[in-house]
């Protein structure tokens, strides 16, 4: 076992990682991250992750679809999933009491879920749906447009529902298939946030999950090649306009994304006072809303600047957006702000760390990508290392017009 101030993982001897943190509530999250998603499946079957995800609910070979779906509403609980680019994560939310039944039905549905024909049809009108209700929605479209420019063909492009062609080329022997090749011991974790004892948890999570396969699982991802810039701009019947900068960045396993975060904080994180809130919302009531996210993946990333607006504002605000990402370029931040800007993004650390559910998730990932979770402190030791210098040597890295890609649906 290994611990730390915050948290105690172990490995059981079927490869399966167990990561803990006690919490005095009664209310239990506990979860297993694959690492299995989006960038693993077939060309021409994009969207199998996420049906795969779907289709864990729909029967195993102990439960109907209807008894899955009951077995943790009857005890006031819920089980869900979700998948992204590189994991899917299955979990449940119980009383701390129901917790082995939580664990039972989950372990049940990674082993023995039989994807039956007639659940399937009824999902993919399910899953298109989703993908319509999706289309309706350009300010989450945009992300997924950009994504799809930027990686140009990879995996990593692809939407994570698919599309209507790919989804039916999907069948219930390709989930099988997929879910026998991925959702093995040693390619998962499972992720507890409660007050059960360690060790019985590590015994519950044991007993169930001794039929799951263990093989090991031998990846063929390919990275990705190099990143082209691009200017692109779709029509969409919208009254407002949506609109992303943004371009390629560092890994999840890079140093430089430490400063990474606290610079993508300053310049358009949650705060109020952030660069471009200032800049373009309380200055110049050009938008409702602009925000600046980092994604990484396990070998490349990328950083995206979004903002809604009039059509007659979209060029303005870029040419706003510029100026602002090139004052970072070309003067190191003073003292004062720098220590500002720490001050607040671990306060938003921190302060996020109250969402329980969010953390045991986090908790999960962390252990599948690094084998350690880190504790708080820890992260604050690594932003507060952070220097004016490393900041402006990123800024420049990242805001590089070479590196800058634009994206418009109006």
């Amino acid at each position: 076992m290994n611990s730390n101030t915050d948290y105690q993982w172990h490995t059981l001897p079927s490869g399966l990682r167990v990561v803990y943190r006690y919490s005095p509530s009664n209310v239990t999250y506990c979860g297993f991250v694959v690492d299995a998603a989006t960038r693993d499946e077939q060309q021409g079957k994009e969207g199998l992750a996420h049906y795969v995800e779907h289709m864990l609910f729909k029967g195993t070979h102990k439960r109907k679809a209807m008894s899955i779906l009951n077995c943790m509403e009857h005890v006031g609980g819920e089980i869900n999933a979700f998948t992204s680019k590189e994991e899917t994560v299955i979990y449940t939310i119980s009383l701390e009491p129901d917790f082995k039944r939580a664990v039972s039905l989950m372990a049940d549905i990674i082993q023995n879920s039989t994807m039956p024909e007639v659940e399937s049809v009824k999902e993919k009108e399910v899953i298109v749906d989703e993908i319509n209700s999706y289309l309706d929605n350009p300010a989450e479209l945009i992300f997924d447009e950009f994504e799809n420019y930027l990686f140009n063909g990879h995996a990593l492009g692809h939407n994570i529902l698919g599309d209507e062609t790919s989804l039916s080329n999907i069948t219930p022997a390709d989930g099988v298939s997929f879910m026998q090749n991925f959702y093995t011991q040693t390619n998962m974790v499972f992720f507890f946030s409660g007050k059960t004892d360690f060790k019985r948890v590590i015994k519950t999570v044991q007993s169930a999950t001794e039929g799951i396969r263990t093989n090991r699982v031998e990846f063929v991802r390919e990275s990705p090649s190099q990143l082209i810039r691009f200017d692109k701009h779709e029509e969409c019947n919208n009254y407002q306009s949506h609109a992303i900068i943004g371009g390629g960045c560092c890994s999840l396993f890079d140093t430089n994304r430490f400063p990474l975060f606290l610079l993508n904080n300053i310049v358009g994180g949650p705060g109020m006072n952030s660069l471009l809130n200032v800049a373009l919302r309380e200055k110049r009531g050009y938008v409702y809303n602009v925000e600046a996210n980092v994604t990484n993946y396990t070998d490349t990333g990328l950083f995206t600047i979004y903002f809604g607006t009039d059509r007659k504002n979209v060029n303005r605000c870029f040419t706003i957006i510029r100026k602002e990402l090139n004052k970072l370029k070309q003067r190191e931040l003073s003292s004062q702000r720098l220590t500002d800007a720490k001050r607040q993004y671990i306060g938003q650390l921190a302060i996020g760390r109250e969402i329980r559910e969010n953390l045991a998730v986090a908790s999960g990932k962390s252990l599948l990508r690094y084998n350690r979770c880190s504790t708080l402190a820890e992260t604050i030791q690594k932003i507060e290392s952070v220097t004016a210098k490393q900041i402006i040597e990123c800024a420049n890295q990242i805001y590089d017009d070479a590196n800058l890609s634009t994206l418009v649906l109006s």
